[in-house]
């Protein structure tokens, strides 16, 4: 297992909102509650996986998991802010795990649209990471996925700062990826972009290692020409709009009337 980065002295999280603009407040309320969605949804991997944003501002800050948390635990204010260096910003008691540091960085650097980066380690993720044939489109969410999609091949944990250029060459002008033998990984222009982005991979995956359990010759192909046009409906200009309108403030209802301490 790798080791953390070192950080600074504690502070009570609780001061964090004091110290920080209101627009990296509500960065930090949606990437809390995008945590606490991944955990609703039983696509945690204990305290293994990542989800990352860009603090609006110059100097390249995100915001990442303290790793010594579970994902419903994390609240807008335990988040850590780090630099592009990996180093805590403000003062926490927190650590942050370098292979979360690795990939979020490379993409949050150097992808235009990767204000926010999440990646996952779900059984059906690493089960379609794992097949030749990658992503089917055999799948209405298949498709959606499948039209935005990039493959990076698996180097091993992401510790070597030396991968974040190939998975920026890798990713290219996609906002999906599949992380060979690995898991997913989506980004986008705002939380609740990615979010829903990772979302249809997910249950794209799921759907497919379900459909796969019946045996390749059972499966029905879709019509000639259906996926090319599921890509022209769902282009990432619209994936945006239905995200940021209307999904996500479902969403973050549905978290306030079960647990709305995310926002703390």
């Amino acid at each position: 297992m790798a080791t953390v980065l070192e950080t600074k002295s504690a502070n009570d999280d609780s001061h964090i909102r004091g110290s920080v603009s209101e627009e990296e407040w509500q960065v930090r309320v949606d990437l809390a509650a995008a945590y606490r969605l991944v955990a609703y949804y039983g696509w945690d991997d204990l305290i293994f996986t990542h989800l990352s944003a860009r603090v609006p501002g110059p100097e390249h800050h995100f915001l990442i998991n303290p790793y010594d948390m579970m994902f419903d635990e994390i609240t807008a204010s335990s988040l850590v802010k780090i630099d592009v260096e990996g180093k805590p910003v403000l003062p926490t008691s927190h650590p942050v795990n370098p292979a979360g540091f690795t990939i979020h960085s490379a993409l949050h650097m150097n992808c235009e649209d990767a204000h926010a980066v999440m990646h996952l380690h779900t059984p059906a993720g690493q089960a379609v990471s794992a097949m030749s044939d990658g992503l089917m489109e055999h799948t209405q969410t298949g498709m959606i996925a499948r039209a935005d999609i990039a493959y990076h091949e698996y180097e091993g944990i992401a510790t070597d700062l030396e991968e974040r250029e190939r998975l920026v060459q890798d990713m290219g002008d996609k906002h999906v990826m599949i992380l060979r033998n690995h898991g997913t990984l989506a980004i986008g222009k705002t939380v609740a972009e990615c979010f829903l982005r990772l979302y249809f991979v997910e249950r794209a995956c799921d759907a497919q290692v379900k459909m796969l359990a019946g045996g390749r010759e059972m499966l029905h192909n879709p019509p000639q020409g259906t996926p090319e046009k599921v890509r022209e409906q769902t282009k990432p200009e619209g994936m945006g709009m239905v995200a940021n309108m209307l999904a996500w403030p479902a969403l973050l209802r549905k978290l306030d009337r079960m647990d709305p301490s995310f926002r703390d």
